[in-house]
């Protein structure tokens, strides 16, 4: 039996974690988690039975004791009960599809407490990939990527791992605003960012994958994923998204994952592998394909890519920034308080501000202070 922890399993990557679960009845859910939706968490509760539930607030907590009463459950809240949930004693792997930085703290305590990950958290990678991969290495737990590009790039590396790598090339849709100049982006709507024409996710990462800060994050991934620098990550923009990402060995051969884009593909792998499982859901038809379209992606424009290897380049804090501007700055966007192209200049902003002030090998408390640091200093600068 595969015994499972979810943390975030109220959002996008959580509920479709348990639509996987539906449908492989050797899992079980012991524990699960989530923000403030203790609606939907009450009825994953009632319907899959885990031993553990968390919440955000306190108060949250104690309202959804009262509802369970006629359940055995215990209920836990704020970052305590996360990594409660992360360090679960009767679960063996943690899917950790919760969005931000807050999702460091439990990664690190579930790999502290021998759990595989299923890695669907890109921010933990991003700022504490150095701590991350070296503490999962000596705790022998493995790192699964969730993420459909990087669940790709691990795909094509079975029955390759001691050959050598040339360059990755990871995949984009391009997002809503795809062949849009910078002109025609400055009064775009939040409601027009967040209709992205091929993945339903959460409105954070889908206003990343509109500006593709959120591939820029992706490649930072991938440079701890994959143990690869950054420069040999290449951004290849695939609007149909039907090539997910791909290798390219030092020999010219290109091996590459294809399929219908549905995130449920990539958690199940994660789930079970090494073995893959029948799955219900669409499938890649060649004989109705029309085309596969590859293009290069208009840095000049979409400057989330240059970003990412800024950051990446001078690593330590930086990426830390990138990433804590970037929730900063998409939180103003949603709410209004800023526009589309706004996003861009509070991330150059705080980037620029930490030059200088880099912390070349922080700690998790380092780390945690520096995200605190971009909030004060863009607090200052942008507002709330």
């Amino acid at each position: 039996m595969k015994k499972i922890a979810i943390i975030g399993s109220t959002g996008s990557i959580g509920t479709q974690t348990l639509e996987v679960v539906r449908h492989n009845p050797d899992f079980s859910v012991e524990a699960l988690s989530c923000g403030r939706n203790i609606d939907l968490l009450e009825e994953q509760i009632r319907e899959f039975k885990p031993r553990l539930a968390a919440v955000e607030s306190e108060e949250d907590a104690k309202e959804l004791k009262s509802r369970l009463r006629d359940i055995d459950i215990t209920i836990a809240s704020g970052m305590e009960g996360l990594v409660a949930v992360a360090g679960c004693e009767y679960v063996d792997t943690v899917v950790t599809a919760i969005v931000g930085m807050i999702g460091v703290r439990p990664t690190l305590a579930a790999i502290e407490a021998g759990k595989n990950i299923a890695l669907a958290n890109k921010e933990t990678l991003v700022t504490a990939g150095h701590l991350v991969m070296k503490r999962a290495a000596e705790k022998n737990v493995k790192i699964l990527p969730v993420d459909s590009e990087h669940s790709a790039i691990f795909q094509s590396l079975q029955g390759n791992e001691e050959n050598k790598i040339r360059r990755i090339l990871l995949t984009a849709s391009g997002g809503p605003f795809r062949g849009r100049t910078r002109d025609e982006l400055r009064d775009v709507t939040v409601q027009q960012a967040l209709n992205h024409p091929n993945w339903s996710m959460g409105p954070k990462i889908t206003i990343d994958s509109a500006t593709m800060v959120n591939k820029g994050l992706e490649i930072i991934e991938a440079h701890w994923l994959f143990d690869v620098s950054a420069d040999m990550i290449e951004v290849v923009v695939q609007p149909e998204s039907i090539i997910h990402s791909a290798v390219e060995y030092e020999d010219g051969a290109v091996m590459a994952q294809l399929g219908v884009p549905d995130m449920k593909l990539p958690i199940q792998y994660a789930l079970t592998y090494p073995e893959r499982r029948p799955m219900q859901g669409d499938r890649l038809d060649f004989t109705k394909l029309s085309g596969i379209n590859l293009s290069v992606p208009d840095r000049d424009t979409f400057k989330g890519l240059d970003f990412a290897y800024r950051a990446s380049s001078i690593g330590g804090s930086m990426p830390t920034v990138l990433n804590a501007a970037n929730e900063f700055a998409v939180a103003k966007f949603l709410k209004g308080d800023c526009k589309f192209l706004d996003i861009y200049d509070i991330i150059e902003y705080a980037m620029d501000m930490h030059e200088g002030k880099v912390t070349e090998h922080p700690s998790l408390e380092d780390i945690l202070d520096t995200e605190k640091w971009t909030d004060e200093i863009l607090f200052s600068k942008f507002g709330e």
